[in-house]
């Protein structure tokens, strides 16, 4: 265990202070620093750093060994001075993402780089952009321009909306890269799909208005949901594209296939959250289809755990649990069946969301997932006891999604974030044995202030 005095976050799997003088390097711009690349020396993204009074020297299995140990370097500094230490480093999940919500309001591509980069710092390397619902849409593709034309102008609480032109996308995929990040992006079907409807009316079924669209409607505005046109509240559930429509499966094969061509990685996302304006058969029919077309377009499909009841959903999908760290009645057998198909992602949202209440009178973030995430919330938590009979091998990540219904801007993102996004980081890439709150805490307290010196808005 790393001594508290040093503001490490995530924390390597192993840490050796050393009783050599430290290293203070004459020119703080011009390190004595080496770095080796050699594939032969550990497991994708490993590393070894060591610091001497002579200069630092890191070993890394492969370039994104490399740029996580120099994340760690950069902690390691105080005042131009770097501590003697050798640590070996190496990430417990392979997938550790952040989702960014870009559709209940849009963040300009300066945001979302500035994003990558703030995630990219505690060595998270997903960004999963949730480009589509029913405030709006937020990709430009060639084969479906109206999309763009007439369901991107607005957001959640009436605010302006946007949307990247591929022209945007390239940069958002380049930044990402240049991070050693691979962005996962979602267009959520069937349901999420009002502002589909706005640009196609006959592609959607007339909304399914319930006592919970009313009551949301009461508490935050947005009004009451109606085909065709632009919707700003906050309420879920009340929309669907139609499942047995040939201009349904025309619409997704454009989307998911010019989308697919467009991002080099791996993972297209469906959704198939929330839809409880669409008849289980029909939801059933409709996530079998559509995890087909991902696949035969070359990707590997990932859903929200909902689609986990689905038997003949494509064996490859992934299924992305956001229920709560003890799942709810019938929450977590659609969940567990994907530990047979391609794997889990764990996003328990009364612990992992991001943009839960930090605080009560916090005036940004919402409570449904348990009230109030304290960081202490955010860190205390297992993955592999959240799901019987789901172990470690099952799980590919961790991934901490950030909604953003309350959050306008890169400050508003950065509050709800900061520092609960560390704690995330620590559980997806520390050793389980590793974890333990008062290190943490006392690491995480050295890094708010370097973060706040660095223009992050830390409440």
């Amino acid at each position: 265990m790393t001594a508290p005095s040093l503001p490490l976050v995530p924390l390597p799997a192993s840490v050796t202070l050393t009783d050599a003088a430290p290293y203070r390097p004459a020119d703080p711009d011009d390190l004595h620093l080496t770095v080796t690349v050699d594939a032969s020396t550990g497991g994708p993204e490993s590393s070894s750093l060591q610091v001497t009074e002579r200069g630092i020297r890191i070993m890394a299995a492969d370039p994104a060994g490399a740029f996580y140990a120099r994340q760690t370097l950069a902690q390691l500094e105080t005042d131009g001075v770097y501590p003697a230490v050798e640590i070996q480093d190496a990430p417990r999940f392979r997938y550790r993402g952040v989702m960014l919500d870009v559709a209940r309001h849009f963040q300009p591509v300066e945001t979302v780089r500035a994003y990558i980069d703030h995630a990219a710092s505690l060595k998270f390397n997903h960004l999963h952009l949730h480009l589509t619902d029913d405030q709006g849409w937020r990709i430009a593709l060639d084969s479906r321009p109206e999309l763009t034309e007439k369901a991107s102008g607005t957001s959640a609480l009436g605010d302006p909306g946007g949307y990247y032109a591929q022209a945007d996308w390239t940069a958002i995929l380049d930044h990402a890269a240049s991070r050693h990040m691979t962005v996962v992006p979602e267009i959520d079907v069937p349901g999420h799909t009002h502002a589909v409807g706005v640009a196609y009316p006959g592609l959607v079924a007339d909304p399914v208005i319930s006592d919970h669209i009313l009551e949301t409607a009461e508490a935050f505005g947005g009004g009451i949901p109606t085909r065709g046109f632009p919707y700003t509240g906050f309420a879920v559930g009340f929309s669907s594209l139609k499942h047995d429509d040939p201009a349904v499966d025309a619409f997704l094969a454009d989307v998911f296939g010019e989308l697919a061509a467009i991002t080099p990685g791996p993972y297209l996302h469906i959704g198939g959250d929330e839809c409880l304006g669409t008849d289980p058969a029909d939801y059933a029919a409709f996530v079998e289809k559509a995890t087909a077309i991902v696949a035969a377009a070359g990707k590997i499909p990932v859903a929200w755990h909902e689609a986990g009841a689905v038997a003949g959903i494509h064996p490859s999908t992934v299924g992305q649990y956001w229920n709560f760290v003890q799942p709810q009645e019938g929450q977590d057998a659609p969940a567990r069946a994907f530990a047979t198909r391609g794997g889990l992602i764990l996003s328990p949202a009364d612990v992992a969301y991001l943009d839960m209440k930090f605080d009560a009178l916090s005036p940004l973030g919402l409570v449904w997932a348990k009230g109030v995430t304290t960081l202490r919330d955010a860190y205390d938590w297992e993955p592999t006891a959240i799901l019987d009979g789901v172990g470690e091998q099952q799980i590919l990540g961790i991934e901490a999604p950030l909604w953003s219904e309350t959050a306008r801007d890169l400050g508003d993102l950065e509050q709800l974030a900061f520092p609960r996004i560390g704690a995330i980081a620590e559980i997806a890439w520390s050793p389980a044995a590793a974890h333990d709150w008062d290190s943490f805490a006392a690491r995480i307290a050295g890094l708010v202030p370097r973060w706040r010196s660095a223009g992050i808005r830390i409440p």
